[in-house]
């Protein structure tokens, strides 16, 4: 299988912003494992923000655009380096590739984007993407990372997106405020009930939210690609994931029902 996976800020950072080591190792070694069982891994991070502001000691997220470019900067160094780090320790090759919306819009940049992706999944390269937010203004950004990394499955055809959350998937109602709130498993329509309960808030480092994420979905299951929203505070799911074990939320691609 070709999969696309999107780890977001709150899962790879603590709140303080400094990167949790000790998750950000099992996920990379997780990664590691499934592709060594012959699955296509490209992965789309945040965190250069996240991290940037950790580096550069600032209290909060920077809210002028010349101090979040700066921040990512600084940030996309660390991210990039401790991904390098971690996933030579499994003999696995990284690359970087910084996108921004206008990648997406214009005709000879979109496909040498698709061109060189797909060269370096036949050079057995795990590519590792992220929004070139050093860059990006309003006009030019993709906005997050959920729509990026659809946008992404969408352009090479994944088989299947992965969102890994700060939340074990979409719920009835918001579960941090409603005890009763149960998970669904399971959406093969996203009908205006299901596009109602996305949220606008991500968290404090972050920018997505689940509305980013249904909005992900609706790209996927339109194009064919199934999407899953899973929790990212533990790697392991992943495995249970490919395992066929039912955990997250699963987004049927198009025509795919139960």
């Amino acid at each position: 299988m070709r999969i696309v996976v999107k780890i977001g800020t709150s899962t790879l950072a603590h709140p303080t912003g400094l990167l949790n080591i000790r998750r950000v190792e099992e996920f990379c070694k997780v990664l590691s494992d499934l592709k060594n069982s012959g699955h296509e891994i490209i992965l789309v991070s945040s965190g250069a923000i996240g991290m940037g502001v950790g580096k550069l000691s600032l209290k909060e997220r920077p809210k002028d655009i010349p101090t979040k470019q700066a921040a990512a900067a600084v940030g996309q160094c660390e991210l990039m380096y401790t991904y390098d780090r971690l996933f030579q320790k499994y003999h696995h090759t990284v690359a970087q590739i910084l996108l921004t919306g206008a990648d997406f819009r214009h005709d000879d940049r979109y496909h040498n984007f698709q061109n060189t992706l797909q060269r370096l999944l036949e050079l057995d390269v795990l590519p590792i993407i992220n929004e070139n937010d050093t860059i990006a203004t309003e006009e030019i950004k993709v906005g997050d990372n959920d729509t990026l990394s659809a946008m992404v499955a969408v352009s090479v055809n994944a088989d299947r997106l992965i969102l890994l959350s700060d939340i074990d998937g979409l719920y009835t109602k918001d579960p941090h405020r409603y005890p009763d709130a149960m998970l669904i498993e399971r959406v093969d329509e996203l009908t205006d009930e299901i596009m109602a309960l996305g949220g606008d808030e991500g968290s404090a480092l972050g920018t997505g939210g689940m509305r980013t994420k249904l909005h992900a979905a609706s790209l996927c299951m339109e194009a064919g690609c199934e999407m899953v929203i899973l929790n990212g505070a533990e790697p392991s799911l992943l495995y249970d994931l490919f395992d066929g074990k039912c955990v997250g939320t699963l987004f049927s691609k198009k025509g795919d029902t139960v």
